[in-house]
């Protein structure tokens, strides 16, 4: 009985695809995408041949493929490996990386100079990335966690090097804030902010960051549980809440909730306005 298993999605604002999988055994034989892969073995030794070498990829490793790029897969010791992934098409990584960075090059495409990393960021970086790529998460959670996703990839890349001090940026932070106060229940993207805003994604974080303490993202969030608590707190109902601030359902803001202050939204709602559960 095979114990091998695939879980597969899709973004379907992006057309990413995210898949959780753990073979044992011969996994695949030797293939190539058409996306770049950037995963990150979760368990146990990946073993796959690349580049006309053998490589493993351990807990914490992150494995990069550019498109074409033939390889195979094996688990060379018991119990397997696990291991997250994303799929990113060529054509979106061009486009995303003009959109977060003014300065990337025409017609930019990422180069990996190795197959494996062991950075730590990238590792952190891509498997929060899949994270909130693969359920239901708030649109401008999820272009943070890709915009980060970015940002380690480039880190070392040469015109990566040429940002600087922009005068522009405390005018920058004020806007974005404002536009996020005056679309608390909009699903609003970081995209939405830099066309605000007038500059790019990675200008914006900075900016936003060091006015505010928090990134975009971020700060969106708290701003929602803040009328979370006060609607909760008045007695709405934890569905009616969830809907109204643009959450995927109850439990996408239970999760936020308890993150944030330590208890559930519907004990949240019961101390303060002593409304029976409905």
């Amino acid at each position: 009985m095979s114990n091998n298993w695939i879980n597969l999605a899709q973004d379907d604002e992006t057309g990413i695809e995210t898949l959780r999988a753990h073979f044992e055994g011969h996994a695949y034989d030797p293939h190539w995408h058409d996306s770049y892969l950037v995963g990150v073995t979760e368990q146990g030794v990946q073993q796959f041949n690349c580049r006309r070498n053998q490589h493993q990829s351990t807990p914490g490793n992150v494995f990069l493929l550019e498109p074409g790029e033939i390889h195979d897969g094996d688990a060379p010791e018991a119990g397997g490996f696990t291991y997250r992934m994303l799929y990113l098409d060529p054509k979106w990584l061009e486009r995303e990386l003009s959109a977060v960075f003014q300065e990337a090059p025409a017609n930019t495409c990422l180069s990996f100079a190795s197959t494996l990393s062991t950075d730590p960021r990238l590792a952190h970086a891509t498997a929060h990335a899949f994270e909130v790529m693969h359920r239901p998460e708030l649109r401008i959670v999820r272009q943070n966690a890709l915009n980060t996703l970015l940002h380690t990839l480039t880190n070392t890349l040469q015109w990566r090097k040429k940002y600087s001090q922009d005068p522009r940026l405390p005018r920058v932070a004020r806007l974005a804030r404002d536009y996020l106060h005056d679309h608390m229940h909009h699903n609003v993207g970081i995209d939405d902010l830099a066309t605000v805003t007038g500059v790019d994604r990675y200008r914006l974080n900075r900016a936003f960051k060091s006015s505010y303490g928090l990134a975009p993202h971020a700060y969106f969030v708290q701003l929602r549980l803040a009328k979370a608590r006060r609607l909760l707190a008045q007695g709405e109902t934890c569905a009616d809440v969830s809907t109204a601030l643009g959450f995927a359902d109850q439990s996408h803001l239970g999760r936020w909730f308890v993150r944030a202050y330590g208890l559930t939204p519907a004990l949240y709602r019961k101390r303060c306005s002593n409304v029976p559960d409905a």
